[in-house]
């Protein structure tokens, strides 16, 4: 204990879980990103043609997603009942070898089982990360660790759109991706479990790990409801309004072509600068609400900005979405509220869940987009769906409970 209170704030923050969860995380959006950079390229190559594309991609994206749901369930509950590690090396394993297998597919149905495992196993990191690094850094560094792990991780999308461009094309990016994911495997053999977690277990009267623990207290289902609703506006921008840039681009007139891999990149450049600028911004706020809500405010008049100002040309469409990462950058922040709100039994479970939840959202906003956008055009289409997600989002955060500071050392009661 001495020598954990000796270390200072830097000391903390460069430890060797914070650094192997930002490189995990790093992994996970290189991993969860690279269909949607590959999406038009690796279909067209599978002999798609541009109609085909649009709705096939749509479907393998949502089988993606659907298995961020399904694991997001499975690392949650695990990480709670055996530890935060087992998530970490299970869950990389899973996603390494569903990737590298993406890169001999030779058929959209393949794709779409491949790309639905490849979710189950990416769905398990960013929350078993950011709760072990929630419960083995000192409270008053908390956002920052958070940011930290994220900012890192998520320039992963910059560097799955340039070894696509640079390294040979789709194929190789899968399997570059595998390799990684098995580097960092190795890299978390040093890593210890979290003291919290390994006191908790100790408790053989508590439950760990109940899933369905988060829905019989009415407490407790607002709280869970609560941070799935305050991360839905960063999927609308990432899955609707960057994923979609080429229709968007299209309808707006502008005669370069759009490309949607490089949207998401610039995207994800601007979120990256969004995560760490929101621990900062969080604690010098001495507040998660506050930091969030002024991101999200931000968020808002961008989507805006993006759908009805119009953009005329390519440079102008990229800049926005660099500019609307950044203002989605709470996500750092948002999944630091999911792991804050709960006790150490459920912690991982909720924390695992929650931001898998939020991606598997993006299955609804995708149908409801694909439907009214024949009725009512693209734009009109991507402000309904955005409406429902801000609303929602402002709503939570404004009426959520402040956890900045709160001591994380604590059980939920049955």
């Amino acid at each position: 204990m001495t020598n954990t209170l000796s270390k200072t704030p830097l000391q903390h923050l460069l430890s060797i879980p914070v650094i192997v969860a930002s490189l995990g995380y790093f992994v996970d959006i290189y991993d969860l990103l690279l269909f949607g950079i590959v999406r038009v390229s690796s279909l067209r190559d599978l002999g798609l043609n541009d109609e085909e594309i649009s709705s096939v991609g749509k479907d393998i994206l949502n089988w993606q997603m659907g298995g961020l749901l399904i694991g997001g369930i499975l690392w949650g509950v695990l990480g709670d009942k055996k530890g935060r590690l087992s998530v970490l090396f299970g869950s990389i394993v899973t996603y390494s070898i569903a990737n590298i297998a993406c890169g001999f597919i030779q058929d959209p149905t393949t794709y779409a089982i491949l790309r639905f495992i490849a979710g189950v196993g990416l769905a398990g990191e960013l929350g078993a990360g950011i709760t072990l690094v929630s419960e083995v850094l000192p409270k008053e560094l908390r956002a920052l660790g958070s940011s930290l792990v994220a900012g890192v991780g998520l320039f992963g999308a910059v560097a799955a759109y340039f070894t696509v461009t640079q390294f040979g094309g789709w194929r190789n990016a899968y399997f570059i991706g595998g390799g990684l994911g098995i580097i960092l495997l190795l890299m978390r053999i040093s890593v210890f479990e979290s003291g919290m977690f390994e006191n908790a277990k100790k408790q053989k009267h508590v439950s760990k790990g109940n899933f369905f623990a988060l829905f019989t207290n009415a407490d407790r289902l607002q709280r869970y409801l609560k941070c799935i609703a305050i991360g839905m506006p960063t999927w609308f921008v990432i899955g609707i309004l960057a994923t979609f840039a080429n229709e968007f681009g299209k309808k707006m007139g502008i005669p370069e072509n759009i490309e949607p891999g490089k949207a998401i990149m610039f995207c994800y450049v601007g979120l990256a600068i969004g995560d760490l600028s929101s621990g900062v911004i969080s604690q010098l706020l001495e507040s998660r609400k506050k930091a969030v809500t002024i991101l999200l405010v931000l968020s808002l008049i961008c989507s805006i900005i993006f759908l009805y100002a119009g953009i005329s040309t390519a440079s102008g469409l990229y800049i926005l979405c660099v500019c609307m990462g950044f203002s989605v950058g709470y996500w750092a922040m948002f999944v630091t509220i999911g792991a804050e709100q709960f006790g150490t039994n459920l912690r991982a479970t909720a924390a695992t869940t929650v931001p898998n939840m939020v991606r598997g959202t993006v299955i609804g906003m995708t149908v409801l987009y694909a439907n009214l956008k024949v009725e009512i055009g693209v734009f009109h289409a991507a402000a309904i769906v955005g409406v429902i997600c801000f609303t929602l989002a402002f709503y939570s955060i404004l009426t959520i409970p402040e956890t900045h500071g709160k001591d994380l050392d604590y059980l939920e009661e049955e």
